[in-house]
């Protein structure tokens, strides 16, 4: 297995991580190879799927030219503030580079105990690193920039969580880089101005190389947030842990803990077990990215000039979300009802819709899926509700020229819904990967209607709702 590193976030000054290598495990075991993410990164699936690859992505052996390391970060929990946190059950072997010049973190996530760890004991069980598997990857096929799996391993030894021994399991995560708004927080929370400036530079380099300087680099980091939240709410996406730790920098969707999507719709709506007073809620989400993004400029300001200039400077950037939030917003939400280039004056039909769901407790994705084959109405336990909402729409899609087109460009058939994640979840405990298999299979054609899939298109029966997720660390 031969990969080209070239691992730059490494050779920066010793106190940006903790040299770490991975804490070797029983009894290594594939479960899943992402051949299509090795095919783009340029790498030999077969190599991947060998017994010394497989020792790699465990922990167990180190591939050459790796440069094993936790890294350093802080952030608000919750609104809390928490001066060290850092990886405490990943490892970044390094960064390797796509022969189209494009560079990936490869990281295990669950390698053992690393300096923050607090107490913990550093590792994953298979629950959580299937979710994220499949629910990372169901969004890259849905167009939403995230993180990617490119590996899923047992590791022949028991983790224990709430008073149960469950199967441990490392998870192979690909990013852009897993430098987060916590790690700017970090040594801006600490008066080091200089290591400030040098992950600004850092991170200009790598992400944004058009921006010049840190005003230009938060402009830049604002809009692509404000793209991915539009995004995030287009599909019923909540993260469910929006701390300033899990806002990573290059604009990806990153840490899928309690993350679910929507099945019956209300911007109130909680899943995560740990979000007791609905902070992070769907419908929150987007003032929740403002408030992580303008910890981001606190910490900037010092490289901004004079204080008072750079305040007013930084806080116009910030502001700057609402205005392209809403226009990603406006557009997404515009081509799920058909159409192709909405104007803000077709912003109250949308709302509408949405409102109506929201009081009747509709199915968020099929009701939009359905609005292109006439089938949404059913979906209304009050098909007036629907009517009286139709017939504006249906006035508005005659000055559209292929609306259906549109509609289903936009609307998935399928979303990684909670009970069938959990379902597969359950299997796979008892040694059932093939529910696995068959989930990631069709959650990579979203959009693609196929009668075997069907049963994954539907909503769950009331006996089959999954009020909560979880994180399970």
């Amino acid at each position: 297995m031969k990969i080209r590193f070239d691992n730059s976030y490494a050779r920066l000054p010793e106190r940006f991580f903790a040299r770490q290598a991975p804490t070797p495990v029983a009894a290594p075991g594939l479960v899943a190879l992402n051949t299509g993410l090795a095919a783009r990164l340029g790498l030999d699936a077969t190599a991947l799927a060998t017994p010394g690859a497989v020792a790699v992505w465990a922990g167990n052996a180190l591939p050459e030219g790796a440069m094993p390391i936790a890294q350093a970060y802080a952030g608000h929990q919750f609104g809390g503030w928490v001066p060290a946190l850092g990886d405490g059950r990943a490892v970044l072997l390094g960064e390797l580079v796509a022969p189209d010049g494009a560079r990936f973190d490869l990281q295990l996530k669950g390698a053992g105990p690393t300096p923050w760890s607090r107490r913990g004991d550093g590792r994953a069980w298979l629950g959580p690193v299937l979710r994220e598997y499949v629910v990372s990857e169901a969004m890259a096929a849905l167009g939403v920039p995230t993180t990617r799996a490119l590996a899923a391993v047992t590791t022949g030894e028991p983790v224990l969580r709430e008073a149960r021994a469950r199967p441990g399991a490392v998870l192979v995560r690909l990013a852009a880089s897993h430098i987060r708004v916590g790690t700017f927080q970090y040594f801006a929370a600490r008066g080091d101005v200089e290591a400030v400036q040098i992950l600004t530079d850092h991170v200009i380099a790598r992400h944004f190389p058009e921006a010049r300087g840190p005003l230009a680099l938060l402009q830049a980091v604002v809009a692509a947030q404000a793209r991915l939240v539009a995004a995030w709410m287009s599909f019923g996406f909540i993260h469910g842990v929006m701390n300033t730790d899990n806002m990573a920098i290059s604009g990806e969707t990153i840490d899928y803990g309690p993350c679910a999507f929507l099945d019956a719709y209300h911007p109130q709506k909680v899943f995560s077990s740990i979000d007791q007073f609905g902070r992070y809620a769907f419908g929150a989400q987007p003032q929740v990215a403002v408030w992580n993004l303008a910890q981001f400029a606190t910490c900037l300001l010092p490289l901004m000039g004079p204080r008072e200039a750079a305040i007013e400077a930084a806080t116009a950037a910030v502001q700057s979300f609402a205005d392209t939030f809403d226009s990603a917003w406006l557009t997404r939400f515009g081509r799920k009802i058909g159409i192709a280039r909405p104007g803000p004056e077709d912003r109250a039909l949308i709302e509408t819709l949405l409102g109506r769901m929201a009081v009747l407790g509709v199915d968020f994705t099929r009701t939009f899926q359905g609005l292109a084959d006439g089938a949404a109405r059913a979906e209304f336990p009050e098909p007036e509700a629907f009517d009286l909402w139709a017939q504006d729409w249906r006035a508005r899609l005659a000055r559209e020229a292929d609306p259906v087109a549109v509609m289903r460009g936009a609307n998935p058939v399928r979303i990684a819904r909670n009970h069938q994640i959990e379902a597969m979840i359950e299997a796979a405990c008892e040694g059932d990967f093939a529910p696995f298999a068959r989930l990631n299979a069709a959650l990579a054609a979203p959009f693609e209607a196929r009668s075997d899939w069907q049963d994954l298109s539907l909503a769950p029966a009331p006996d089959e709702r999954v009020a909560r997720t979880f994180c399970g660390t």
